[in-house]
């Protein structure tokens, strides 16, 4: 199979601009080739870097690569991905095919990897690309750009998938950090790896870029002093510039630089609406046409959006445009530092736009604005103690094999003693539990290690006799049945086992891997009642346990091996996702931690029994058309309805929810053939009730025995559609 690519060799992750030289181009085909031309011509210009493109140059015309792997690493803003579209470029003008694939957008993972290869080859889900890549005799490049992102990938792609490859194929790696230390203690990658360290740009370089910017030549030396040929810095100040031509710099102000650009380039934005756009883009993790729109309520964001990705410093993937991290931290220290108001208004107007997309999104699509949710609490000055967001792991999640059971009940026994090792052994072969593990690479760069895991047991499976089994377990049942029975379909999870295989329980990147993906179970499993969480040191995680509304269950805690773990508890019927994400989201827009701990806030919702949520549903159809009646009911406190209004919402608003509701769950019988008749039935009395139930059987020509056996299957079907909804929530 031939690789596709356009007229240059180009394959792009993100668009295809292919146009075979046999074909005969239309006017649209030649003026795209025009634009190509254009394109090329103004990366033709880019300033410095020469010798790392001569480098490139000369190692893909060679009859022979010198290397086979060249990895191009420096700080942020120091110009990678411009060198990256440098080597695209002489791709083209030498006719080799390269494939690129920017890395954030791969999640951490080999088969994440090999699908987003796939996908640029534009290859069928069964093909394979290895394979594609090894049939063709031509040479090619492959360029993995953001190479951070997917550093857990290191010793796999380094051991395993790079060895698969044709020797006639450079590989290009670009990231932050240098090669780890697996790379050099390789004898066979050291002789065939070539490393690119990329720095500020030399004087002249800078020089010359400035002049290409029109920056008035009274001010380069200044601006040299200012950014000291920083690439990021060079080209903010030349926006200031751009902006408005009158300005200078100081020297003085080097330290800051970054800072001191960005704070001058929002004073001169071109007026409070352009300044707020800037400001929204670093605030969202990713910015669309719409988000910007909705966000500064505006009818269309699509003016905004253009200047925002003109900027130098705004990059772009599948999903929309982003900040260079650099300009995103600084623009938000000062925004939240000098505006806090519209900071807090800003961050409301988002949450609220994500929260009404995880309620009309489902599968992948939910996942990806649960994350750009989540990310509103990134720099939350109260859990930053606790978790190590920005530290890198070197590690992957994946789903437990047999194969790492008895490495994870030596690290159990390690850390926790016989006993529990024991326990967890009859864990792992349970049906009722589920093992993530965290896989990471070793200093020496061999095969990949367990950096970590966690074992989830749904205690919702678990037999009566099974629950006697494992101290832990027993007392979690027994807190449900006496404290928080489960009612029918709902489900309870028991974290049991969680640990760093070096750090155990304490703060550390792994740690924190594993807290991010119990929250991403908890805010995505169907039916989820209740979860318990151990900890070896409670009194240490209570602060952040307790910010994060999960309660402390002393009755809960248990001893193993003469250890003592304390218990964590959260009731998700009594403060379910949507608007647990809304309290953390109040607490993150507070300022500063607190000084002491807060206790858990009271349940805003009402938690039912089966049979009471029954009652109440028959209630409010008898009350359906006499609205004020409904404002005793019980489900206007239920999370069917608050999850869908908000539980600070007025009464008259509940009411219409929940009438609203109610109704579209009868209209839903309707198609249905087998339950059309009792649409009918619940229609005529209830909707839009008939004086009496007589005159209702009357209307619709039924006995009044068969009307009434209509009726209550009616009620019936509701009662359960609506239940279902109630314990599954916004999950899906």
């Amino acid at each position: 199979m031939r690789l596709a690519a356009d007229r240059n060799g180009v394959m792009s992750f993100c668009y295809d601009i292919s146009y075979p030289e046999s074909c005969l181009l239309t006017e649209e085909e030649a003026m795209a080739t025009r634009i190509g031309d254009r394109l090329r011509s103004a990366r033709s210009k880019l300033v410095g870097r020469q010798s790392e493109i001569a480098l490139f140059r000369a190692a893909i015309v060679a009859d022979e690569l010198p290397f086979l792997l060249l990895y191009v690493f420096g700080p942020g803003g120091v110009g990678k991905t411009t060198l990256m579209n440098a080597y695209v470029a002489v791709c083209a003008e030498t006719d080799t095919p390269v494939i690129w694939l920017d890395a954030r957008n791969i999640e951490a993972t080999p088969d994440s990897f090999l699908n987003a290869l796939r996908l640029t080859l534009q290859l069928a889900p069964t093909d394979n690309p290895i394979d594609v890549l090894s049939s063709s005799p031509e040479r090619r490049v492959l360029l993995v750009d953001t190479y951070e992102a997917v550093e857990a990938l290191d010793g796999w792609l380094r051991d395993q998938f790079l060895p698969t490859l044709p020797e006639n194929m450079l590989v290009v790696l670009s990231g932050r950090r240098p090669p780890s230390a697996g790379w050099h203690m390789d004898i066979g990658w050291q002789t065939l790896m070539h490393t690119v360290s990329l720095r500020n740009l030399s004087p002249d370089d800078s020089r010359t870029y400035l002049q290409q910017r029109s920056i008035p030549d009274g001010q380069h030396q200044a601006v040299l002093d200012f950014t000291h040929g920083h690439p990021l810095a060079l080209s903010l100040t030349a926006e200031l510039f751009a902006q408005n031509g009158s300005i200078s710099v100081e020297p003085e102000a080097a330290p800051n630089l970054v800072h001191i650009l960005l704070e001058r380039l929002v004073e001169q934005a071109p007026d409070a609406v352009h300044r707020a756009a800037l400001e929204t883009c670093a605030l969202v993790h990713l910015t669309t046409e719409g988000l910007l729109a909705e966000l500064l309520e505006l009818p269309d964001g699509h003016a905004l959006f253009s200047w925002l990705r003109g900027l130098s410093f705004i990059e772009s993937e599948p999903h929309g445009i982003f900040p260079h991290d650099i300009v995103r931290e600084a623009l938000i220290a000062d925004l939240r530092w000098r505006n806090p108001t519209r900071y807090a208004d800003l961050h409301r107007r988002a949450r609220a736009y994500y929260g009404r997309r995880l309620q009309e999104t489902q599968g992948l699509e939910q996942q990806r604005v649960l994350f750009d949710y989540i990310f509103l609490h990134r720099d939350n000055p109260v859990v930053r103690s606790s978790f190590q967001w920005q530290g890198t792991t070197g590690a992957w999640t994946d789903t437990a094999q047999p194969a790492d059971h008895p490495e994870i009940l030596a690290l159990i026994e390690q850390h926790e003693g016989a006993q529990s090792a024991k326990l967890a052994a009859h864990w792992l072969a349970h049906p009722a539990q589920k093992t993530l593990v965290f896989r990471g690479t070793s200093a020496s760069g061999g095969a990949p290690t367990l950096a970590g895991f966690v074992m989830l047991i749904a205690l919702h499976a678990l037999r009566p006799e099974e629950r006697v089994h494992d101290p832990a377990l027993e007392l979690a049942l027994t807190y449900l049945d006496k404290s928080a029975p489960l009612r029918p379909g709902e489900a309870a999870v028991y974290f049991r086992f969680w640990m760093g295989s070096d750090t155990y329980h304490d703060v550390s990147p792994i740690q924190s891997l594993i807290i991010v993906n119990v929250i991403r179970h908890d805010l995505t499993s169907p039916g989820l009642a209740y979860t318990f969480f151990p900890c070896s040191n409670p009194d240490f995680w209570l602060p952040a346990f307790s910010y994060a509304e999960k309660r402390r269950l002393p009755e809960v805690d248990f001893d193993v091996d003469g250890r003592h773990y304390g218990v964590f508890g959260h009731d998700w019927r009594s403060l379910p996702p949507l608007a647990w994400l809304t309290t953390l989201a109040e607490k993150e827009l507070s300022s500063g931690a607190p000084t002491e701990v807060s206790p858990v806030r009271e349940a805003p919702l009402l938690v039912m029994s089966e049979e009471d949520f029954g009652a109440a549903v028959r209630d409010a159809l008898r009350c359906y058309a006499d609205p004020p009646a409904l404002a005793s009911n019980p489900l206007l406190r239920s999370r069917l309805v608050v999850e869908g209004v908000g539980a600070g919402e007025s009464i008259q608003t509940k009411i219409a929810a929940l009438r609203t509701v109610i109704k579209e769950t009868i209209d839903a019988l309707e198609p249905l053939p087998r339950q059309a008749r009792c649409y009918r039935t619940l229609y005529h009395t209830y909707l839009r009730p008939a004086p009496t139930q007589e005159q209702a059987a009357s209307l619709l020509d039924l006995p009044f025995s068969t009307y009434r056996r209509h009726l209550t299957e009616g009620i019936s079907l509701v009662t359960h559609r609506l239940w279902q909804r109630e314990i599954g929530g916004m999950q899906g």
